[in-house]
């Protein structure tokens, strides 16, 4: 197929093209490269896979050097005009959009960002896939948007109609438009809700890149909620399966769907949602003495209260998932912090 995914330069993104790449497909990656982290590791990512950050031009398709059959553009979803442009000249057969604005606690301090990227951004590509005829529509949500639902673990059959950032709000927005154009226009969309994702290459305003980086530097991590804290971690290789698996397999109407007793996970229409996590909570405690194990020192930690945005705890029903995908995350917590602990030496050079 030729795909476009866009957030190529991100931590999922960068993983998904490769493997797309490795097994015979076409991809065009976009990515606007913005600096809401430390753009070397994005220009890292992109590095890996052939495209040299001395090519790269806003609005400009760059070819690999390592991958005959990928292609990168920088570009910003929010530009209407270039990405009505990408897809009139591409004719893309699927997308798979994990662009965005990510983060919770910097949507306190930046909403427009979200807003821009996630709501403007997204309703870009969903217009773009209905002009061009584009009907294999995946996209990323999050974990974030069962907010203050306390019913563990999550499962797609629960209501999320309260989050608590503007960031798990975009999310939400985006599952909701994203069904609104399978029912008008029959378009496949599938919806990830992804569980704390994490491995080489991982985003460094995470907990695993952040405490590593203070572990090797001798400085404190701050530990919120004074770490009564569980997270469904969920390692970058199980992540980018379920992807592929989702892309493989576009959503299909449910048959079984009614309006009387409604399901919020799927629809009369093509449109699915799905839990992508490793079904197995981790105490951050526990996180944290893995990562000692993998460094081989103990870390300095400064207790602080639960922040503003954050839930205590994550865990995916991934039901859905084994059941119409015949698979389920399994990366065991140590074995995942060993390899990015390892990525991160060579890569720091530490």
């Amino acid at each position: 197929m030729k795909i476009l995914v866009t957030g190529t330069a991100g931590f999922i993104g960068s993983h998904l093209a490769l493997r797309l790449l490795e097994r015979g497909d076409e991809v065009v990656g976009l990515d606007s490269i913005n600096d809401y982290y430390d753009v070397n590791v994005k220009y890292g990512r992109l590095e890996r896979a052939g495209i040299g950050r001395d090519s790269i031009g806003h609005g400009k398709l760059v070819q690999s050097s390592l991958h005959k059959g990928y292609r990168f553009i920088q570009l910003q979803l929010e530009d209407k005009a270039g990405m009505d442009k990408l897809f009139a000249d591409e004719k893309f057969d699927a997308v798979c959009n994990l662009a965005a604005q990510a983060g919770v606690r910097y949507s306190l301090q930046n909403p427009q960002a979200y807003i821009d990227s996630n709501i403007v951004g997204f309703i870009n590509i969903l217009e773009a896939c209905r002009h061009t005829g584009v009907t294999n529509l995946s996209y990323a949500s999050s974990s974030s948007v069962y907010g203050l639902n306390e019913s563990l673990p999550f499962a797609t059959t629960h209501n999320v109609d309260h989050p608590i950032s503007l960031y798990a709000a975009s999310k939400k927005s985006n599952e909701l438009m994203a069904h609104t154009y399978s029912h008008l226009f029959g378009i496949s969309t599938t919806g990830l809700r992804f569980f704390t994702v994490y491995g080489p290459w991982g985003r460094p305003d995470m907990a695993l890149f952040l405490f590593t980086k203070a572990a090797l530097e001798g400085k404190p991590i701050q530990v919120f909620n004074n770490g009564d804290m569980q997270r469904d971690f969920t390692y970058i290789d199980d992540i980018v399966e379920g992807v592929v698996r989702v892309i493989d397999n576009p959503s299909s109407a449910d048959s079984s769907w009614t309006g009387m007793a409604p399901n919020p996970g799927s629809s009369s229409a093509p449109y699915k949602v799905y839990n992508i996590g490793n079904n197995n909570p981790v105490r951050l405690m526990d996180f944290i003495q893995a990562i000692e194990k993998a460094l081989g020192r103990t870390i300095e930690k400064e207790f602080l209260p639960l922040q503003p945005g954050d839930v205590p705890a994550t865990y995916a029903d991934v039901t859905d998932l084994v059941e119409d995908m015949n698979y389920q995350p399994a990366t065991p917590v140590q074995s995942g912090i060993d390899r990015f602990v390892a990525w991160y030496r060579e890569f720091y050079q530490v």
